[in-house]
């Protein structure tokens, strides 16, 4: 069983000794083929999950290593986690030098990165890092961490208690009470002129009880009905409250709390604000209902939002500043505008178009509903949260070249100084995301330990797992459950290095048209004729692995497998990312097609011990035709349907050991796919 753990990462650490195709900005050097350890980082830590980073020089052939194991604090037993993964110089570019056009231009420092996956929160644990190297370690080769991981968000006990009642109120009131949110939150809540002299009264530890009705914006009068800024209609909350004491923000608890934006762009501004904390609010009829940060302008630390409501909205919670951290975004609820009742994509396609007019649809579709929650910045959690109709479901903010980097003049990756900018250490999980006009979870802009696991992704009208781009890795896709996308699974563009797809079940094709040290393991991919090819796959890298999968092509197809690499053992060449092959009509990389499972393996060395499966081989999954336009806009609800494998069945006992991830396998060998047989069910969306 060992040595199928650390066949996982066979190729990821395997000699290669063939030099890269270097842009012409890479300046050529003697290769060091030795390794010498720099320093090692600590992310934010999140409440299950801990990522780490270690600067390296030298390891030019790719043999070095890095194992990883951890403990809680106290324990003697060391537990088995994943080895970082390797980055070495991948590039990541979007735009057309030609037309003057620059969106992200990176290079990859060379280094490890690494997460430890569902870990129990507000826990100490010691995590230990060993470097090896056939060639040698210069430096120290290990490193033992001492960290905690965060504890889920509380109320503080023994802050202040104020008492907020509507406009309109007719019954009792408690003592300290006040008319409307502005004036328990701040010492004056006037409005009109007066609203820039809100201060805040609430000081870390505080709570805010706001007591059942309707909470309107009169941002159309010069009124001090609601007390927000005139013209906005916006609630700007400055309180600074602290992790252990944050500010509080919740329902009373006598009848449902609604702010209703009456059509204003943004409701609630927290900028410049720290650990202030909804809970059981309904935000409505606004654009932007919380907005936590603007892309160089300022941000918020420590937002949580939980058990809300968010409806006929544009956007839920958005933030793009890269200074932002620690939010936790759980057991909410987010409704968007889009249509409820089809399947609808936003391009200007001839798939889509097709349905203009019927039932009234409009094609292309209007931007009603943009996305449920963005975020960027280090530390975040967005979990157990119900997200439908949107064009995106929940995304990291695309942003461009990350701070310190610049696209055209460089460096293009950030300084030392500027890392603390980094978009790192992010989680998505358990949250159920259902009828997107584009993605459902989109992790573009993402840098090092993105972690998107156990996420129901139904019914997305393009690609479910969007990486466009990830800017260096490691991003983790793990036990995710995708049904219902036309247009394939993944969206991987502009390099999109350092991807790890694991144990995830897909219901339909995978494409990764634009990729680099990628590696899928243990996954489920059944085709639904969104793609003639079940697994296709542009590598610009040459050492991307996969294994251990379970694959259903689709019948009556010339190529169903495809996985094209540098030609000539190159260990990287990425001329097709920066003159495309449908500019100049050529493509470099080396053109590697498949019709069967076999000749693939045999041609490639990839996925020879992966297996075919069948629709078959699951509880209860209806098979769905991509090009059967008569139930194109349909919408499933996975409550309709089973995922689970049948005991038995083929994808049973046929997965490798990946640590952190098939710890609990239940036979003799973990299962393919999301739901190991004798495993309960995740739960997906809101916790009662």
């Amino acid at each position: 069983m060992r040595s199928r753990i650390w066949g996982l990462f066979l190729l990821l650490v395997a000699p290669c000794v063939a030099r890269a195709a270097e842009p012409a900005d890479v300046k050529a050097a003697a290769p060091q083929k030795s390794v010498t350890a720099g320093e090692f980082l600590v992310d934010a830590p999140t409440l299950i999950n801990l990522g780490f980073e270690w600067v390296i020089t030298g390891d030019d052939n790719r043999n070095a290593k890095v194992a990883v194991s951890y403990r809680k604090k106290g324990d003697k037993a060391w537990k088995t986690a994943m080895p970082m993964m390797r980055l070495q110089h991948e590039r990541v570019y979007w735009g057309n030098k030609k037309t003057d056009d620059h969106i992200f231009n990176v290079m990859v420092p060379n280094m490890f990165a690494g997460s430890i996956l569902d870990l129990e929160p507000d826990t100490v644990y010691e995590a230990r890092f060993v470097m090896t190297d056939p060639d040698g370690v210069k430096g120290q080769a290990t490193h033992i961490a001492t960290v905690k991981t965060r504890a889920e968000p509380k109320p503080a006990e023994g802050g202040h208690v104020f008492h907020v009642y509507p406009p309109d109120w007719k019954g009792p009131k408690e003592p300290n009470s006040y008319v409307g949110l502005n004036c328990g939150y701040n010492y004056h809540c006037q409005g009109g002129d007066e609203s820039f002299a809100d201060r805040p009264r609430v000081v870390a530890g505080d709570t805010v009880l706001v007591h059942a009705g309707v909470y309107e914006s009169h941002q159309d009068m010069y009124s001090r009905i609601s007390s927000t800024r005139p013209v906005e209609g916006t609630y700007y909350l400055f309180g600074q409250g602290t992790a252990e004491k944050p500010i509080v923000i919740k329902a009373a608890g006598d009848g449902e709390v609604i702010f209703d934006g009456r059509g204003n762009f943004n409701l609630f501004n927290m900028i410049k604000s720290k650990y202030n904390y909804f809970d059981g609010i309904t935000f409505r009829n606004t654009e932007i209902a919380i907005q936590g940060g603007v892309q160089f302008i300022g941000g918020t630390v420590g937002l949580t939002v939980r058990h809300c409501k968010f409806e006929n909205i544009n956007l839920g919670v958005n933030d793009s500043f890269s200074g932002s951290r620690d939010f936790y975004i759980a057991d909410n609820s987010f409704i968007g505008r889009d249509d409820p009742k089809h399947l609808q994509g936003w391009t200007n396609d001839e798939y889509w178009l097709r349905f203009n007019g019927v039932d009234g649809q409009v094609f292309p579709v209007p931007l009603k509903s943009y996305t449920a929650v963005r975020v960027y910045g280090q530390g975040h959690v967005v979990a157990f949260n119900y997200v439908a109709n949107f064009h995106d479901g929940i995304d990291v903010e695309t942003y461009g070249n990350p701070d310190g980097s610049d696209a055209v003049h460089g460096p293009l990756y950030p300084p030392r100084k500027d890392w603390d900018r980094r978009t790192v250490s992010i989680d998505f999980y358990n949250n159920y995301i259902t009828n997107m006009h584009d993605n459902s979870i989109e992790i573009d802009g993402s840098m090092h330990n993105i972690r998107v696991m156990r996420n129901i992704l139904i019914n997305s009208a393009s690609h479910p797992f969007c990486n466009q781009p990830a800017i260096g890795g490691p991003v983790y896709w793990v036990r995710n459950i995708a049904y219902n996308a036309p247009f394939g699974a993944a969206r991987m563009t502009s390099g999109a290095p350092g991807v790890f797809f694991l144990n995830n079940t897909i219901f339909t094709e995978f494409a990764g048209n634009a990729a680099g040290n990628l590696h899928l393991f243990n996954n489920l991919i059944l085709g639904e004729s969104a793609n003639p090819e079940i697994l296709s796959v542009n590598s610009f890298t040459q050492y991307g692995e996969s294994d251990h999968n379970g694959f259903r092509p689709n019948a009556g197809q010339p190529y169903a497998f495809e996985w094209d690499v540098p030609a000539n053992g190159a260990l990287q060449d990425y001329r097709d990312l920066f003159d495309p092959p449908g500019r100049r009509g050529e493509k470099t990389l080396e053109v590697r097609r498949y019709a069967n499972l076999a000749d693939y393996s045999a041609g490639t060395g990839l996925d020879r011990h992966s297996i075919l499966v069948d629709y078959d081989a699951f509880e209860n999954v209806k098979q769905l035709n991509a090009k059967d336009f008569s139930k194109a806009q349909l919408l499933y609800d996975a409550k309709d349907m089973d995922f689970s494998l049948k005991p038995g069945s083929a994808p049973v006992d046929k997965g490798m050991m990946i640590p952190n991830v098939t710890d609990t396998y239940t036979g003799a060998a973990p299962d393919l796919g999301a739901l190991e047989v004798g495993m309960p069910v995740p739960h997906y969306g809101p916790r009662s």
